[in-house]
């Protein structure tokens, strides 16, 4: 591929800007802890959406949509679009509700819900958990992309694409903080659509394509087009749209899907200005996450069964990509060495973009737990704000460098995709319940980290050596469904056989948040005088039944006009507008 002048002039001032932004926002994000990691709590709906969007819009994630399409077909995507419904129930459930509780990240909240020694290891142990372990294994995705891409589009090794892509990002990160990483995501979310959108019009347009009808009927093609999969066939509906869309979305954990929202999401939604900001950010985001973006992303794919149809067809045009990181996701890159000067820099600076936003959003986050729930709560309490925000650089750093180092030893973003959902599995369901139900204590939630680390461990590892369970490879799904299984009935025991908390502590929590009181009745029963909130949570769970709708109608009214199914188009359209006027009214009469 030949990568001019032009296109290195292009990539050259996206690096410029993304690291002019650092600097600009660095003064101001040394000030303290809280502006370093929060930008003060007064960021607006619009630009927090905007940065969840670019977040979410890693470079791994068109890999992994190009993996699922070329596998199952374009209904494969219920794997991810399943996570729809857990991110309108945060939108209009939980957005609110983690804005009131102020707390700066999502594992304070462990010692605002729980007390004594179970709500301090738990948040000392996810903090290294979640903010090293997993962080390090969702960065080290990024990076795996990062490295298919430079290998594939530049021709660079994995240790080359390494460097530069974490030299630039740790700068304008550490210098930044969460302020410079939203202006950062908001400048580098439009080079990501434009590139996106541009690569897939450009390609559609191929000699070896033809056209979107050439593409849409070609034979390689045209069995994969399915919104839903094959109903008559169980080895197709099972995995592909039962699973996600009746278990998966609220029994999983899965960074920025998590139930109950979490994570870099929840950063977001505390940073905001109030709780309509965090309601409208997040509901931006499931708008043009599930909506705006998929579409470009699935045409690549769909065109690259035409030109590569196979792996070894991969392997031949790419000689020098190691034979550990060939793979269906490889596609996507190879996919975009066709396109032309002047384009190719725009849509490697958007790619670009994707590593570094995702990157750089979850070095912030990483840094925010090691800094904020392990160094400044259980080492140095009494630590200045100049001192956290040294170790939050530092640790920035090393986080980088753990994940470039895992990166180089995995080699499919779908199965570290699989392996986090097993990992997560069965304990989604505390993460719902534990706002709105006073028996749920801290031990509850040890245990299902616990069982589940270990079921997931076994199903992994242990269980394809000694195969003390049997599972067909065609009913990979029965994992997910023992694991869910076992890790929920696990801790729904340690919940009644472990003492709640007390009630000093569930009563402080709840004149803190103000969840809807019908979880909480028991204790409130207990003190007369205290204020029962019945809340609007059966309106709260319509409109994200409503939202749910809107959007999946969004997403398929693109697809069907696609196909040139315009009737169908029409009415999908229709039910997304008037889902979409509604919702809108209803968030701007919030409270």
């Amino acid at each position: 591929m030949n990568v001019t002048t032009i296109d290195w002039a292009i990539i050259g001032a996206f690096f410029v800007i993304s690291l002019l932004i650092g600097l600009y926002t660095s003064k101001k994000a040394g000030s303290s802890a809280k502006e370093f990691f929060l930008s003060g709590r007064n960021m607006p709906w619009w630009l927090l959406g905007v940065s969840m969007v670019a977040t979410t819009f890693s470079a791994d994630t068109p890999n992994l949509v190009t993996d699922i399409v070329r596998k199952n077909g374009v209904a494969g995507n219920w794997a991810w679009w399943a996570f729809l419904l857990t991110g309108m129930l945060t939108v209009f459930v939980y957005a609110k509700l983690w804005r009131r509780s102020e707390v700066t990240t999502d594992l304070e909240f462990y010692e605002l819900r729980y007390a004594g020694k179970g709500a301090a290891f738990l948040r000392a142990f996810r903090a290294l958990y979640l903010g090293v372990f997993f962080n390090v294994v969702i960065m080290a995705t990024v990076s795996l992309a990062a490295i298919k891409i430079g290998g594939v589009m530049l021709g660079l090794s994995p240790i080359q694409t390494l460097l530069i892509a974490s030299i630039v990002t740790v700068l304008y990160s550490s210098l930044g903080g969460l302020k410079g990483v939203l202006l950062t995501d908001f400048f580098q979310f439009f080079i990501a659509m434009i590139g996106s959108f541009g690569a897939a019009y450009f390609i559609i347009d191929l000699p070896e394509i033809g056209s979107l009808n050439n593409l849409l009927t070609h034979e390689n093609v045209a069995g994969k087009l399915d919104f839903l999969p094959d109903f008559s066939d169980p080895n197709a509906y099972i995995p592909l749209f039962l699973m996600p869309i009746a278990i998966q979305w609220w029994a999983t954990w899965y960074p920025g899907a998590e139930p109950g929202g979490g994570g870099y999401i929840a950063q977001r939604m505390l940073s905001a200005k109030d709780e309509k900001n965090a309601i409208g950010a997040t509901l931006f985001f499931n708008i043009a996450h599930y909506a705006m973006r998929p579409w470009p992303w699935i045409l690549i794919a769909l065109s690259s069964l035409i030109i590569f149809p196979n792996i070894s067809d991969l392997q031949t045009a790419f000689p020098d990509i190691p034979a550990d990181k060939l793979g269906d996701d490889l596609a996507y890159s190879a996919m975009l060495t066709y396109l032309p000067t002047g384009l190719i820099g725009i849509v490697l600076a958007s790619l670009i973009a994707a590593v570094m936003s995702t990157l750089s959003t979850h070095l912030n986050w990483g840094s925010s737990y090691i800094v904020n729930d392990f160094y400044l709560r259980f080492m140095k309490p009494e630590a200045s704000d100049k001192e956290l925000v040294a170790v939050g650089r530092i640790s920035t750093v090393v986080l980088m460098i753990l994940s470039a180092t895992l990166a180089l030893a995995l080699s499919s973003a779908l199965d570290a995709f699989n392996i986090l959902l097993q990992i997560g599995a069965g304990t989604g369901l505390i993460f719902i319940l534990r706002w709105f139900w006073w028996r749920i204590n801290a031990y509850t939630e040890i245990s299902a980290m616990a069982i589940s680390f270990v079921v997931a461990i076994f199903f992994e590892v242990i269980n394809p050596k000694v195969e003390w369970i049997m599972i067909p490879e065609n009913q990979a799904y029965l994992k997910l469904i023992y694991s869910v299984s076992i890790t929920t009935v696990g801790w729904l025991l340690v919940t009644f056989f472990t003492a709640p908390e007390k009630d000093e502590v569930l009563l402080s929590f709840y004149r803190k948040v103000t969840p809807a009181a019908f979880g909480w009745k028991k204790v409130l029963d207990r003190y007369p005088g205290e204020k029962q909130v019945i809340g609007q949570l059966p309106k709260e769970i319509g409109l994200m039944a409503i939202g749910s709708v809107m959007i999946y109608s969004a997403l398929f009214a693109t697809g069907f006009f696609i196909y040139g199914n315009f009737l169908s188009g029409t009415i999908a359209a229709i039910i997304a507008i008037a889902g979409g006027i509604f919702v809108i009214k209803s968030w701007k009469t919030m409270n």
